[in-house]
């Protein structure tokens, strides 16, 4: 395929928002899915296989919680681990992080120009380029684990192009249609192209699609997920996974997707972590990921959460529900700001249960829907008095914060931009 650079490869002593910006010029379109290219200049990068033990996660909610809980039980383990992640919030560092800190510009900047060497004529979208570069990254610090996500599906996704040693799919619902299909059963069969025959994989959530069960079977893979090979038990207020073999983790049971925590419980007593299952849990009670049911604020209570599809929007309403009986909370008030490909009158009807008031605000992003555009989409799902429309979404965080009051809750959700607009209001608050 022929390139579009429009601008020059970055010289010595270009900036990493340099490169970034270079790799936004050099592929005709955002997505194109296929391994092809990829495979071809991975091997002239990595001739053999990382040394490093390869842990892949998808799935279509859950796999920032699953990787942050399997890097904080790495690490726990005293083993060394990179991990990456995508998008970010607010920096691109936040991509890849080795023993729990985020790579730096210089490492960045390192493996980009050596992708960008053996490139040669190949292009490569964005995504496939800081791919490639994060498999340098780690492979230069020599870590001993690494912990993928995966971007888009998984089956012609660029972090597909290693071998996962473990493979864990956290959920499969209905997100980027355009791309994957229009039935779970469709997603699933491309969410399940990380796994490799004989392989252990989990399955985190209840009720895989048949087209998971049969890619597992098909390939022989030890498919273990809640009701084979391990259960959760919610009881009172209390969570725990007891697996198969004997382990019994209690988990947390707020902040994070019990099911992905569950997920990563499993997955350390799979790859033999030297940890307890005491300290299991009482490492998984102290992971917290930025953006997922993050408290910023307090008086009225404010949290941050990139959920942006119906099944993400499930789990904050059974969320916000329990906080609401627990809590004490007179009122709760969503800002909502989300992307045009996205299903946001679904995710509205998944809320509208336990919001009280909505308040929609601009995203000035690519994709990104005006407020008057969202309003458009929920009016027939929210009633008109329960809704105002915002300028910005800074401009619905303040009227959103008067609304709900000092006994109050606010939600901000519905996209990474949206939470990374939270993010900076609340940074820049006195």
């Amino acid at each position: 395929m022929p390139g579009n650079e429009t601008i020059p490869a970055p010289g010595p002593g270009a900036s990493l928002d340099q490169w970034l910006t270079y790799l936004e010029s050099i592929h005709p379109v955002e997505m194109d899915l296929g391994l092809d290219r990829v495979l071809l200049v991975l091997r002239r990068l990595m001739p053999a296989r990382p040394r490093a033990r390869v842990i892949t996660i998808g799935g279509t909610n859950g796999k920032g919680s699953t990787v942050a809980a399997l890097e904080a039980l790495l690490l726990a383990s005293g083993e060394s681990v990179g991990s990456y992640t995508s998008p970010h919030l607010i920096d691109y560092n936040e991509r890849v992080r080795v023993n729990g800190s985020n790579a730096s510009d210089e490492a960045f900047i390192r493996a980009f120009e050596q992708v960008e060497v053996a490139r040669r004529d190949t292009t490569l979208t964005y995504f496939e380029f800081g791919t490639l570069a994060a498999f340098l990254i780690m492979a230069e610090a020599g870590v001993s684990n690494m912990v993928l996500e995966v971007g888009l599906g998984g089956r012609l996704d660029a972090v597909n192009t290693l071998d996962a040693d473990l493979a864990i799919i956290t959920s499969v619902d209905l997100d980027h249609t355009a791309w994957l299909g229009d039935d779970r059963n469709t997603i699933g069969f491309e969410k399940a192209g990380i796994l490799r025959p004989g392989q252990t994989a989990i399955y985190a959530d209840l009720d895989p699609p048949p087209s998971v069960l049969q890619q597992a079977n098909a390939q022989r893979v030890n498919l273990l997920r809640p009701g084979n090979g391990y259960v959760v038990l919610q009881e009172g207020g209390h969570v725990a996974v007891m697996t198969d073999s004997g382990h019994q983790v209690v988990l947390p049971g707020d902040r994070l997707p019990v099911h992905s925590l569950a997920a990563a419980a499993v997955a350390a007593t799979e790859l033999g972590l030297s940890l307890s299952d005491q300290r299991i849990g009482e490492v998984l009670a102290g992971v917290s990921l930025a953006g997922r049911f993050e408290q910023v604020s307090h008086h009225p209570d404010v949290f941050l959460d990139v959920g942006h599809n119906p099944h993400a929007a499930q789990w904050l309403s059974r969320r916000l529900s329990f906080l609401r009986r627990t809590g004490g909370y007179t009122r709760i008030v969503a800002v909502y700001g989300g992307l045009a490909d996205k299903d946001s009158a679904g995710v509205a009807r998944a809320l509208l249960p336990v919001v009280d008031h909505w308040l929609l605000g601009r995203l000035d992003v690519p994709r990104g829907l005006s407020a008057t555009a969202l309003q458009d989409r929920l009016g027939s799902v929210i009633p008109m008095g329960r809704l105002t429309v915002c300028d910005s979404i800074r401009e619905a965080i303040s009227e959103a914060m008067a609304s709900a009051g000092a006994e109050g809750l606010v939600l901000v959700f519905g996209s990474f931009f949206t939470v990374a607009e939270g993010r900076r209001y609340f940074s820049a608050s006195p």
